[in-house]
């Protein structure tokens, strides 16, 4: 099965530091931090309407193949 792929953003070795020992501090792991930190950043903004959007139009499409 091939895998999708998807564009992965290189983060400064600061900022990878800084969400290391946060999320140490809060006792969760790294990747709930940021996804926590980017949510509450991004929830109300055109790009998450956007991408909202099109989550749907791709469901909706992996919906009707199914059904085929």
């Amino acid at each position: 099965m091939a895998r999708a792929n998807y564009y992965v953003p290189e983060v400064s070795r600061h900022l990878v530091k800084v969400l290391y020992f946060e999320g140490k501090r809060r006792k969760m792991p790294m990747t709930r931090l940021v996804d926590e930190i980017l949510t509450d950043a991004l929830k109300a903004t055109p790009g998450w309407e956007i991408a909202e959007s099109d989550s749907s139009a791709s469901k909706d499409k992996d919906r009707r193949k199914a059904d085929c």
